[in-house]
């Protein structure tokens, strides 16, 4: 999951950012229309949370901008402006969903999950390989009744193998997929997340082993029980 955050309040784009990612998302942060409109175009994202009150211009610009484009990717509108008919011109102009400010952090990220299981880039909510259920919207890993406390790093590769399982993902989409948005990756990120990812994937009980294909890639193979 790859969220785009705009928020040009630098304390609470912070705060926000630290709850996605606590939640197992990505997310890339700016504060500004043109830096908005800059990451859209050049990155796929799952979900948009969009402040209307910004430096350079109007959210609901960006957002009917979107609409008339035809980009679907579901929307949040965060904003300080709470009245009625603030609301319904935010969900006229194309929001799927309107959070005012002050607001509750687990009731953020209730509306991202939601939000997020009617993504249109999320074909399969749910993904099953062995003994491991993955539900993508809430980040939870499930291997029967265990849940697997797993880094946001991890998950996300878990994710991309599971998509493709028994399939070999090259290097330089994990890579991507654990990029962000003016964060450099070191040079090891990946080997590091799928050397821990390996040793939470005990074979003997999620019956899938994370397989190296040297110079190439991962894949992820199930195991008969």
């Amino acid at each position: 999951m790859r969220l785009l955050l705009v928020e040009d309040a630098t304390r609470l784009r912070e705060l926000l950012t630290e709850a996605v990612h606590a939640a197992g998302w990505r997310v890339d942060s700016v504060g500004s229309l043109v830096d908005a409109e800059e990451a859209i175009a050049t990155t796929e994202y799952d979900l948009l949370l969009i402040d209307l009150g910004l430096p350079d211009g109007d959210g609901l610009d960006l957002i009917r901008t979107m609409r008339r484009a035809k980009n679907q990717t579901p929307i949040l509108i965060l904003t300080a402006r709470g009245a009625i008919d603030e609301r319904i011109a935010g969900l006229d102009a194309g929001a799927d969903d309107y959070l005012v400010k002050p607001f509750n952090h687990r009731e953020f990220l209730a509306r991202c999950r939601a939000l997020l299981r009617r993504s249109p880039s999320v074909a399969d909510p749910v993904l099953e390989a062995g003994r491991l259920v993955f539900d993508v919207a809430s980040g939870s890993v499930m291997c029967g009744d265990e849940a697997l406390a797993l880094a946001p790093r991890e998950r996300a590769v878990l994710e991309i193998l599971m998509r493709d399982i028994g399939s070999v993902v090259n290097k330089r989409k994990l890579e991507y997929a654990l990029s962000e948005f003016g964060e450099e990756l070191s040079s090891n990120a990946l080997e590091t997340a799928v050397s821990r990812l390996r040793k939470k994937l005990d074979p003997a009980r999620t019956a899938v082993s994370l397989e190296t294909i040297r110079g190439v890639g991962y894949f992820l193979r199930e195991r008969k029980q």
